[in-house]
Parts: C-alpha cells; structure tokens; sequence
C-alpha cells in the first residue's frame, strides 16, 4: 500500500475536522457558515439616474434593499451626496439612526423637516427635499447599514439628480366674469408653453371649481400623449361632441362647450403639467402652473320639442334701398292661443343672424352684427303680441341679400325656465342696397407681411368725407367668403377707443395721426394673427351715420424661425487638458429679445444645461459651472455670443450646442437649435525621459539593485506610478507602486527577496536579495506620468519604459548530476518510479539540496511545467497547474540516500507519458545566517511511456522505497491520533459521571487514591 503526501494531509484534516465538530458540538455550540459562490445576496436599489427634477419642486428618491436575514426587521439607512464642483468630496445628509449624521449645510433644512427621511417599510426608505435649490444638483448615494456581521453584496446605491429652471408658461386672456345663457356655447383660450431643453411633454387640463364643492372637477383634458378624455360627469356631453379641447398653433388650448348647462357655473381655469420621462421609462410631472380662473354665470334655459303648428311670415317696408338708408323688417307669428304663449324670433342673411329676441324680449346680436348694434345702427324689439321689428341704419351695399325670420315656441315650467319648441322660417325677403353718390372712399396702406414679434402697422386712408369719420378695425382668419370678421379694435368719432374681443389684453392701439389717416398698431404679432384685416370708416351727421365704407388688407406673420438663423463655431474645439476652448454662437437675422441655453451632450442619452441667458440680462446657472465665462458681442448683421472654457478638462468634452428661444405674448418660441459642435479634450503627449543600466552581470547569491531614473523635468503636480516586469517566455509582474506610493508585489513573488524603493532624482530601485540562477532575464521599469488637470482630478499619460538585461552567473560547480538519457515503459495502473543521481564533492550536513522534477507532455500542451518543488528549508510546493493537478495528486517524492532523489508515481496513467528531468539547486548558510546557493545543474531527460495493451518488461528501479514506508507511518499516525481522541472521549465522561457523585468531585481519579472496598462479608 502506497500512500502520497497531499492523501496523509486530506486524511489528517478530515479527522481534524470531525475532532473539532465533537468538541463543538458538546458545548452545545452551533457553527453556521455559507459559502456563496455567483451573485452576491444582498441588493440595494434607488432610481436610476439622471432624475431631472424643477427648481423649488419636491424631490423624492426611494431606496430599498433586499436579501438581507430578517426581512422583518427594520433596517437603518444613510444618505449622502456628492457635488459636482468636488465629485470626490461626500456630503452627509440625513440617517435614521444617528440624528448627528448629517453635516451643518444641511442642519437647517434637516431640522425644518425641510429633508426627511422616512421608514416606508422594514426594507425601504423615502428620501425628500420639499423643495429644491440649484445646489442641490449632484449625485445621490443611499447606504444600508449592515448589522448582520460579513457583508455580502451591494449595500450602496446612486442615482444622479439635474436640477434645471422653471421654464414653464401658462395664461389665459379670460375675462374675470362671464355670463351665459343656458344652452349658449362657451369658448375658451388657454396658452402653455415650456423652454426645457430636455425633452418634455405638456398636458392640460381645464378645470370648473362649484361654489358649493371643495374640489374642482376636470372638464376635459389632452394628456402627454395628445389623448383627450372627458372628466367625470362630462362623459355624455364629451361623447355627444358638446364639449371639445383643441390645440390651436404651438401653444393655444382651446376649450370650447355647446349648450352649457345651469351645473357648468362656478369658476372655470386651465392648469398645465410639465412631464419627463425617467431613466426607468416612467414619466414624472417635474412642474404644473395654473392660468387664472374666470367666475362662469349660466342663465336657465332648455330645449324641449314643440307638436303646436305656426305661421312666420317677413315684411320688409322697403325692398330697394340706397347704402344710407334704413331698413326695416317685420316679422309676424300667427298660431292658436296667441295669447299667453312666449316665442323667440331670429333675422337672418343668408346663415348669418342678425339679432334673436328671447322669449322674455332679451335682444341678443349675432358676431358680425354685434359692433353695429353698439354703434347704434341696430335696433330690434317686439312690438306687439305677434308682430316683431328689426331696423338697420345706415345699411350698406354689404347688407343686401335673402333676409328670413324664424321663430320658435317656448314654454314655462313650474320651476320658471323655458322649453324651446321646434323652429319654424318664414319665406325670404330680398333686399337691394344701391350705393349714393357719397365721394367717402377707403384706402388701404400695408406691406402685407410683418416679422412674428414685431410690430404690425395698417394705415387707412380716407377720401371724400365731409362730416365727421369712426373707424372700426375688424378682422378675419381667411379670406373665404364664409368667413366672419370679428371686431379688434374701434375709434369713434369722440375720439374714444374701444377694444374688444380676444385683444382686450393685447397691446393694440388705433390712432388719427392726420384727419385723413387712420391707423391700427398691434405689437408682438403672433402667427395667429395672421388674417384678413378691414378697415370700416362711417361718416356721421350730428348723431346720424351717413355713409359707410370699408376697404381689406391681407397680412401674413412670417414665423421667426424664417428670418433668425443660429449657428455654432469654434476656431479651437480640439484641445489638450488645460488649454482654453473658445465657442462662437452666431444669431443672425432681426433683432429680437431672446433667451439662449448653452448644453452640453456627454453620451447619447443625457443633454445638460450648462446656463441660461435670459432677455432681461439674468444668468442661471446649472450646478456647479465655474468653468465657464460669457461674452456677448454685437455686430451690424448678428449677435454673436461667446461661451469661454477656462483649462478645459475631459468634463468638459462633449457636443455642445447653443438654443435659442423668444417670449411673445406670453408663449415660449423655441427656434430649431444651432448645430452640434463636438469639443475633444485630449491628454497630453507624455514628454518623460527614463535612463537605465542596459546590462548588468553579477554572481548568484549577491543583493542586486536595478536603478531607472527619471532625467526630464517633472512638473509641479507630477506623480509616478511605477511597475518592475521580469520578461522571460512570458512575463511576470514583480512589485508596482502606484501614485500614491501603495505597493503591490506579484501573485508569486518572495517578497522576503524583492523589495523596490524611491530616492531623489527621482530614482526607482528594484532590489533582489540573494539572487538565484532564476532571476536570470529582461527588468523593464515601465513608469506612468500622473497629472492634475484644472478641476484637480488626476489623468496619466502614456507609459515609458526601460529594460535592463540581467546575466546571473554561478561560481565553479562541483555538483554534477547524471545526463544519461533513460527510457521507461510502464503499463497503466502500475506504480512507477524515476530516479535522479547526483555527485558532488561536498555532500557533508552544511549543504542543502533543493530539487524540482520538470515534465513536458507528449500532447505539448504542457511544456517545461514543474511537477513538485523540495526546497533545501524541507518545504514540499506543488506548483499550480490545472493541466497537471490530476498527476500532481498521484505523486510522492523521496531520497533513499544523500546522492540521489526519488519521484514515484502512483496507479500511473496513459496521459502521464513524456518527458521528466530534475534539477537540483545546492545551498549554504552563511555567517549572517542566509541562504547562500552554490551550484546548480541539471540531470538527464526520462522518457516514461505508459502503455495500455501490451506487457510492459522495463520495470523502473525498486530501489526508492521511502513512499511505501510514508504510507505505512501515516497509518499508524492516524490510528494514534484515534487512540488518543477515543481516551480524551473517556476521560470526558468520567469527569461527567463524578459530577453526579455529589462531594466527591474535586477528588483524585487514580486508583491508588480510591482502593476498592473488600466485599463486605457475612458476619457484618
């Protein structure tokens, strides 16, 4: 039986083990431990970042950890930050376990509960800042406390939070109180508009809030996907096409509802959401404004069908009249039991109505006929039980056509409101207006197209007049014939200026510069006012209209992206760390009040602002931006504005671009953005000079220096790092020290022999101690240059090296092994032993002798590997080797007599056929007591041939048996070592059983001291 030394060790710690589990275990100790192998157990999650998030908006950030034993009991958390002026320095903010945790920058708001920390489970926290500052922008790190001993995972997790600016606009031009008849249409405008330069969604929303309820109620509302859906109790009225939202332009929201209803009063607003959508894919309201809210009162009324038949008939008093004059119509309703019935009555041109009486005699005026009925020149009114009169003085030529009258019945109920019956028209009445030889003639004076924002100017141009002149300024959206003009502005005779309409709150003005001149002035057009303008000039005798006349104009608003272009240049964008970057941002066209954001694109996915430059002169800066400087220089054809980078860095590299917005009547123009210009920031070309030794030859067993010295002229803030390589067939890493001076030796370096040190120069030196034949090779010094760039984070250059041949060479050997050349077959599963003879002169107790046994395999998959290694200390190595780890554990290494070593190999195999040699290295003590190596050499190759089939008649020699003597020692070993447990065992439990002997338990357990008592006889 042959036993190898790694099987004597796994038996000695297997009994070892099951010794130290007894002894556990008696003591009623409980060991439990978990070897994890793949992913780690414990995960601490937050959102993943960037979170862009509105200045003075809240900020929540959920942390949450999993994995950990006990998920029922709470965890303690911390949070930090890190900002971006100082990414290395960490800030403490809040923990909710040490009220002292965070730092006194944060205090105030901590203690304000303006920061707070809040347990939402046992395995997750809720981190909030109510609202939020520009400095607040940086990097986020929640950390889990671990109170359960060795750590297993992540326990830390980082997000990064974009603070940017409140950009978000949101008016309306709604009059403060409006009143409406029930069953009216109601139409409202809302603009909302944002200068984000991320990418963002808008939603709006119109809500009615009732006197009597404490919340408002959504009306309608178009969401971030451009999809409308109708707020509760407005579902029926939404699906029936009642109530409608429309996006009109960029930024108008029109809300329009048919036939309002008594439930509709209260006070109506628009409100608008600002959204972005998360790393996560999740969207986040970031900022919401609200319009101001008009108070809406509804007048009963409502429609009901009518079965009672009627009558209407048309009367003109005169059917051919001269522009001037006056028309009157009669309209006359003839039906049964006239008397107490109520009825509405409407004239109409062609779909145009003129004026509608109520069933209580409230005259209402149709949209193009309502400027005259203020004017004077419409009356109507009831003037009997069935009779009805509209008059229209002074007509005009554009007056003639078809008139109809129509009528409906209309009924009371209890409650006091009306039913409206079914309508009935009377025949059509023609009327023909003639013009009168008046010499009153308008004239239009535009350009037909102005700049959007600009000013717009319409000069009007009167002739022929005698009396004194109004002008009314109307306008139309197209010029087709179905189209209405709607009043702007009007100017009377008295010199009194009215506005009216949807430009009651804009900057519109009509002036008489001259008695024959009028003009209308509409400052920072919009593309919506793009239209059809008219100017209507009446001639007026003491308080009667005389004559009328008016006269058209087309204008088109050039939008502003037709005539501002933005455009993005730079002489120098490709630098080195350090040196300064000029960016040019030309805006050429009209002169306008902009707004301008500077961004910076560092991956494909993130934008940054770097500032904002608003048109009143005021800078927002985003986070920390120290960097940069501004300056704005005007030319006769552009504004150029200059974004200057002081020491550029690589965070300042990326694709930079500069947008450009403006700020008309309240909505945010964005213009398309100027081009990407890509700014590269490269490293420097290292200008280091090394200087070595190129060859060196020196004797084994000295102390070696190999000295690489730096000879070019450092700078103030240059650090080294610095990696000695020992090049052979493949090359092995010694001992590196890294900036900061931290040294690291090789995986399989005797750190005992090398060592390596910095001296003034600078120098690097790399020691060796006691050098061996092995040592023999190519030293490079590869050293890296580390530098500070202007933010203070370190960059390396590109490394430098030298290389330093290095010759070991042994002093006269008298160690000789033996080079004869053997050849071994063997069959598969015999033993097998190789022998290696060696002869030396000096084979006397102060010589040592370290042996290393080589093999290459005949598959050449493993060439020259060392099989096992004793060295002259008595250490026994088996070098790593995954190829060889089967051999290896099959082998066992002897030396029967002083001149000669033994490799047996157990149960050989097939795969263990090649070639085998040892080589044998002779050492001595010095008087300093080290290890001084003497000799070396070499013995011949062994070419083992492992055979499956045939008989094998070379048996190796039996002269090595010191492995079966091992084996058999082994054995008795352990059988000892089992003796010894088996009375320790015994010895245990007799000490147990004296405890239960009451007093007797501190006495003596030799028998000498405890005789046996006679058996007591008879007689006692």
């Amino acid at each position: 039986m042959r036993c190898s030394l790694q099987t004597l060790w796994g038996a000695y710690l297997l009994f070892c083990q099951g010794l130290l589990w007894h002894c556990a275990t008696s003591n009623n100790i409980c060991v439990s431990s978990v070897l994890h192998s793949g992913e780690a157990r414990v995960l601490t999650e937050v959102q993943a970042g960037p979170l862009y998030r509105v200045v003075g908006s809240p900020l929540f950030i959920s942390c949450n950890v999993s994995g950990l034993a006990s998920a029922s009991v709470v965890k303690q958390f911390e949070f930090r930050v890190s900002k971006p002026a100082n990414p290395s320095y960490v800030i403490n903010i809040l923990s909710t376990i040490d009220p002292t945790f965070g730092y006194a920058i944060y205090s105030n708001r901590v203690r304000s509960k303006e920061i707070t920390l809040k347990q939402v489970s046992p395995n997750s926290v809720l981190f909030e800042i109510q609202s939020l500052q520009k400095k607040d922008e940086g990097e986020y790190d929640c950390t889990v406390i671990n109170s359960f001993g060795a750590y297993d995972g992540a326990y830390t997790a980082k997000t990064i939070v974009k603070v940017i600016d409140n950009s978000l606009s949101v008016s309306s031009t709604i009059s403060a109180s409006l009143s409406y008849n029930e069953g009216d249409t109601l139409t409202l405008t809302c603009q909302a508009s944002s200068n984000t330069i991320q990418h963002t969604h808008l939603s709006l929303t119109w809500y009615l809030h009732k006197d009597d309820e404490d919340k408002a109620q959504p009306i309608i509302s178009l969401d971030r996907d451009f999809t409308l859906s109708a707020g509760q109790g407005f579902e029926r009225r939404y699906q029936a096409g009642l109530i409608m939202l429309d996006k009109v332009g960029e930024a108008t929201y029109r809300l329009k509802m048919a036939q309002v209803e008594l439930s509709d009063q209260g006070r109506i607003y628009c409100q608008a959401d600002e959204w972005i959508q998360d790393p996560d894919r999740s969207w986040y309201s970031i900022i919401q404004k609200v319009a101001g809210e008009t108070t809406l009162h509804v007048k009963a009324k409502e429609v009901v069908p009518d079965t009672v038949s009627m009558v209407v008939r048309i009367l003109a008093q005169q059917t051919t009249l001269q522009e001037g004059q006056e028309l009157s119509l009669y309209c006359n309703i003839d039906t049964q039991n006239l008397e107490g019935r109520f009825f509405s009555v409407a004239w109409l041109r062609g779909n145009v109505e003129l004026a509608h009486i109520g069933p209580t005699g409230i005259l209402s005026l149709g949209l193009e006929y309502s400027g005259r009925e203020k004017e004077g020149e419409l009356r109507a009114a009831r003037i009997g039980n069935r009779d009805y009169r509209l008059i229209l003085q002074p007509v005009r030529t554009e007056d003639q056509g078809e008139f109809v009258c129509r009528a409906w019945p209309q009924e009371r109920g209890q409650d006091g409101a009306f039913t409206r019956g079914a309508a009935q028209d009377s025949n059509s009445q023609l009327i023909s207006i003639s013009a009168t030889e008046s010499g009153l003639s308008v004239e239009m004076q535009s350009n037909g197209s102005v700049n959007e924002g600009d000013r717009l100017k319409i000069t009007c141009k009167v002739h022929g007049f005698k009396g004194q002149l109004s002008v009314t300024w109307q306008r139309k959206l197209t010029s087709t014939s179905t189209a209405i003009f709607t009043n702007v502005i009007g100017l009377s005779q008295e010199g009194v200026i009215e506005k009216v309409g949807e430009f009651v709150n804009r900057k519109v003005m009509a002036m008489r510069p001259a008695t024959d001149t009028f003009t209308l002035e509409l400052d920072k057009v919009t593309l919506t006012d793009s239209g059809v303008y008219q100017c209507a000039v009446s001639e007026w005798k003491v308080n009667s209209k005389t004559n009328s006349q008016s006269q058209t104009a087309t204008v088109t608003v050039a939008p502003t992206e037709s005539f501002v272009k933005v455009n993005l240049i730079s002489r120098n964008n490709i630098v080195t760390i350090g040196e300064d970057v000029e960016l040019m941002c030309r805006v050429r066209g009209q002169r306008l009040p902009i707004t301008l954001t500077w961004s910076l694109q560092r991956d494909a996915s993130t934008i940054d602002n770097i500032m904002t430059l608003y048109s009143d002169g005021a800078i927002s800066w985003s986070g920390d931006q120290h960097r940069y400087q501004l300056k704005v220089k005007n030319t006769p054809n552009e504004v150029i504005h200059y974004l200057l980078i002081n020491g550029a860095s690589r965070r300042e590299a990326g694709n930079y671009q500069c947008r450009v917005s403006v700020f008309i009547e309240n909505v945010y123009k964005k213009l398309p953005p100027s081009n990407q210009l890509a700014v590269m920031v490269h490293t420097p070309v290292s200008n280091l000079i090394l200087a070595s030794t190129p060859a060196m030859t020196r004797n084994i067993n000295t102390d070696i220096e190999v000295k690489c010295s730096v000879t070019s002229a450092p700078s103030a803030s240059t650090r080294y790092a610095v990696t000695w390589v020992l090049q052979k067939a493949a090359n092995t890493t010694l001992v590196s020290s890294d900036r900061d001076s931290l040294v690291t030796f090789g995986p399989e370096v005797a750190r005992q022999r090398i060592s390596m040190r910095r001296t003034k120069g600078p120098n690097f030196e790399l020691t060796i101690r006691q050098a061996q034949i092995s040592d023999t090779g190519s030293y490079v010094c590869e050293v890296v240059e580390w530098l500070q760039d202007p933010l203070g984070e370190w960059y390396q250059l590109s490394p430098v090296s030298k290389t330093t041949k290095l010759t070991l060479i042994e002093p006269a050997n008298d160690l000789h092994l033996d080079k004869t050349e053997q050849q071994v077959v063997v069959r598969e599963g015999n033993a097998v032993e190789l022998k290696c003879n060696f002869s030396s002169d000096t084979l006397s107790p102060p010589f040592f002798y370290k042996v290393t046994w080589l093999y290459i395999g005949h598959n050449s998959s493993t060439m020259n590997a060392p099989l096992v290694e004793l060295d002259h200390t008595g250490l026994l190595r088996y070098p790593k080797n995954q190829a060889l780890e089967g051999l290896q554990g099959r082998l066992s290494l002897s030396r029967p007599t002083q001149s000669s070593f033994c490799l047996g190999i157990h149960r050989a195999h097939e795969g263990d056929s090649g070639t085998y040699w040892c080589q044998v290295e002779q050492y001595q003590l010095d008087h300093e007591n080290h290890w001084q190596q003497k000799a070396s050499d070499s013995a011949g190759s062994i070419v083992l041939s492992v055979n499956i089939t045939e008989n094998v008649d070379n048996i190796s020699d039996t002269g090595c048996k010191l492995g079966t003597w091992i084996g058999v020692l082994a054995c008795i070993v352990i059988i000892t070592l089992l003796i010894i447990f088996l009375l320790v065992l015994k010895i245990c439990r007799g000490k147990v059983s004296g405890n239960k002997s009451g007093n007797k338990s501190g006495q003596s357990l030799w028998a000498e001291q405890h005789p046996l008592k006679d058996k007591p006889s008879a007689e006692a």
